[in-house]
């Protein structure tokens, strides 16, 4: 996604973290941008993921906030596991926790881009995620090789649905990993889908798929009800093991 700003998006009221536009405002070049400036409290992250809005942007720029159209989406029911990850899957050398490892997971993300192409995983995008962990909202799945982490992901769980942000891998397909113990743990719960944000091919494999943005609308009108957006807050532990992997499907 292209982080810059060229035609001038709605700059938000500082003081009012529900001042976000309608997506449908949002620029359909670069790539959905909607909005300038506020904050990154949780009060405002909240209101932004509640409305399809999230924040994506680089050292020394502004707070963007983005409203893709279309949208990538992994629903739950559609995750594809190849063949060599269902080889990696049945290994008995790793283990997985959910939300023990939060601070360890965002910064091992943001290391992850910088050797790459660059990160939008800033200091103070840490520091926001964080206080999102600790009020109950943001959480991580981590996969350990022993002690040592070898890959995870993080995202943002509003009712009954999940928006990853970002995920690493320090061994082959431990991140898949990550995705796959996550996506059976909220089918579990009933969640409906993940919202990658963006599409790519590497998703594709995964079973992403590209929906218009007001599909993304509606599903979170069913699954962000606002008298279930905070049934799953707190901590989360991990209530899947190889077993309920369907392996041999």
């Amino acid at each position: 996604m292209t982080k810059g700003i060229s035609t001038a998006p709605f700059w938000l009221d500082p003081d009012d973290v529900n001042s976000f536009p309608d997506v449908a405002l949002a620029l359909t070049d670069p790539d959905g941008l909607l909005a300038v400036g506020g904050d990154l409290s949780t009060e405002r992250l909240l209101a932004a993921y509640s409305k399809g809005i999230f924040p994506w942007y680089s050292e020394g720029q502004p707070i963007l906030w983005w409203s893709p159209n279309p949208r990538a989406i992994l629903y739950l029911d559609e995750l594809k596991i190849s063949k060599s990850l269902k080889k990696s899957l049945k290994k008995s050398d790793y283990h997985v926790t959910f939300d023990t490892a939060f601070e360890q997971v965002i910064k091992a993300c943001a290391v992850s881009r910088r050797d790459g192409f660059g990160t939008w995983i800033v200091d103070d995008m840490e520091r926001a995620y964080i206080a999102l962990h600790h009020a109950g909202f943001a959480h991580s799945v981590e996969v350990w090789h022993d002690d040592e982490l070898i890959g995870g992901l993080y995202g943002v769980s509003l009712g009954k649905a999940f928006f990853g942000e970002s995920m690493f891998s320090r061994q082959s397909d431990a991140s898949k990993i990550a995705l796959v113990y996550l996506v059976m743990h909220l089918r579990k719960w009933d969640f409906g889908f993940i919202d990658c944000q963006v599409y790519s091919e590497h998703l594709g494999t995964l079973g992403a798929r590209q929906i218009e943005r007001q599909a993304l609308m509606d599903l979170l009108s069913e699954h962000c009800k606002q008298n279930n957006i905070t049934a799953h807050r707190g901590i989360w532990s991990c209530e899947v093991n190889q077993g309920d992997l369907f392996l041999n499907e």
